[in-house]
């Protein structure tokens, strides 16, 4: 039997506060959309500003931005060309397959939001 713990999020002390707390527990190898790291902050029409507060992240920030993308699994580059490339490193040195434009296989990779054990696999 697998272990499973689901992560609360409550809204702790803002709208940032909470899309800070669920980007950070996204793991390595896999990915969000804007709308649904939302949903789980309990906004689920603020998308939109998912993506302004993770734009607002200094610079070196330690939350894992680059596991954010839209829900169609692209990564927009227009007007932001080189963050986009930035992004597409990140998440091809996590193993994700990501192609040269930007597009990536969203539901191989998207996190169901389970916390698991190390080791323990996302698909059975």
């Amino acid at each position: 039997m697998q272990s499973r713990q689901r992560p609360k999020y409550s809204k702790p002390h803002s709208f940032r506060d909470s899309v800070l707390r669920i980007v950070a527990l996204v793991p390595a190898g896999s990915v969000v959309s804007y709308g649904q790291v939302a949903m789980m902050a309990g906004y689920p029409r603020a998308a939109r500003q998912v993506g302004w507060v993770l734009h607002g992240l200094p610079q070196g920030s330690k939350i894992p931005w680059q596991r954010v993308i839209n829900t169609n699994g692209y990564i927009p580059s227009r007007g932001r060309e080189i963050e986009a490339m930035k992004q597409i490193a990140l998440l091809r040195g996590e193993g994700i397959d990501v192609d040269d434009d930007g597009k990536l296989d969203i539901e191989r990779y998207r996190w169901d939001g389970v916390l698991r054990k190390r080791g323990v696999s996302k698909k059975p």
